[in-house]
């Protein structure tokens, strides 16, 4: 069987991806589908760094501000959003190109996830509750007398993935580490060809800087207020987006507007790392690209494309 074209587009926040996919798709006809956990939110495009409604203009744009921000979008949901649009895409006779950061959503839709049940809410929540009473390091240890395996893999400081071994546990009386060496489903058969734009720690650091000013210059602090007034859970992955916390501080007088601001270059900095070394050492990378997106780049991405797209 022939399997058919696809593109992957990734890399940390702010090295260029949306930039590269539009141009990608403009020239290739292509379908640029949104593989970032936060940008898939019908909230908070200033501060999710969504493709203007300009650019969107330009080349078809599927899965951006597609749900309410009182959703939750698992990985696995997301896959199979993205894989309708993957079909739709070649049944128009385009190429799908995924671009985003999100490492877990792109594993959902190139290699298919371990088959863990839906987590029952009130399990979730009663793990978030009893993580943020306890402190990450108490809760850590009680998650090692309960399941040493799993607990052996977390970082202390990832709330994250404490709670969420912690309720697949609770749920399902299984470790989460049991259901991860469990055969993946839900993949796309596909020819991939993934371009990871890995720039340099100075050069990126110095990009989410001066993108985090200019969202601040754009109304990023207005976008905040707005989506406060909607009181909406703490939990929700939407109220995860990068300054949204510090900004939500400054609003409620915790925090000076600068001092605000820096931590939230600060946070953008720190996930932009974690970013990287997940590409690095999760994704198998077609083409890397040591540096930060610039139109010098195009002649030589462009090529790769071409060469991938000829290969039978």
């Amino acid at each position: 069987m022939t399997l058919r074209p696809a593109l992957v587009i990734a890399g940390p926040t702010a090295s260029g991806k949306s930039g590269l996919a539009l141009k990608v798709a403009r020239e290739f006809g292509g379908v640029v589908i949104n593989a970032d956990s936060m940008q898939v939110y019908d909230a908070l495009p200033l501060l999710t760094a969504r493709p203007s409604d300009e650019d969107m203009a330009r080349a078809p744009h599927r899965l951006y501000g597609v749900l309410p921000p009182g959703e939750v979008c698992s990985a696995a949901r997301w896959g199979a959003l993205a894989a309708t649009e993957m079909e739709a895409a070649w049944a128009e006779g385009r190429l799908p190109i995924l671009a985003g950061g999100t490492g877990l959503y792109l594993r959902a839709v190139m290699e298919g996830l371990s088959p863990i049940p839906d987590i029952p809410e009130n399990i979730r929540a009663q793990a978030r509750a009893r993580l943020a009473e306890m402190g990450n390091a108490a809760f850590h240890d009680l998650l090692a007398k309960r399941d040493p395996e799993m607990a052996a893999r977390l970082d202390p400081g990832n709330s994250q993935r404490l709670a969420r071994a912690w309720e697949v546990l609770d749920a399902t009386g299984r470790s989460l580490a049991v259901w991860q060496a469990e055969p993946r489903a839900g993949g796309v058969a596909a020819s991939w060809l993934t371009i990871v734009l890995d720039p340099e720690r100075p050069r990126l650091y110095a990009q989410c800087e001066s993108r985090f000013r200019a969202m601040m210059a754009a109304g990023a602090l207005d976008e905040v207020r707005a989506f406060e007034a909607l009181r909406l859970g703490p939990d929700l992955p939407i109220a995860k987006a990068l300054g949204r916390r510090e900004l939500a501080a400054h609003l409620e007088g915790g925090l000076d507007l600068d001092a605000a601001i820096a931590a939230g270059q600060q946070a953008t900095r720190n996930y932009a790392k974690r970013q990287s070394t997940w590409f690095r050492h999760q994704i198998n990378a077609s083409v890397t690209v040591s540096e930060q997106f610039s139109e010098s780049l195009i002649a030589t991405i462009f090529l790769k494309i071409r060469q991938h797209l000829l290969t039978p």
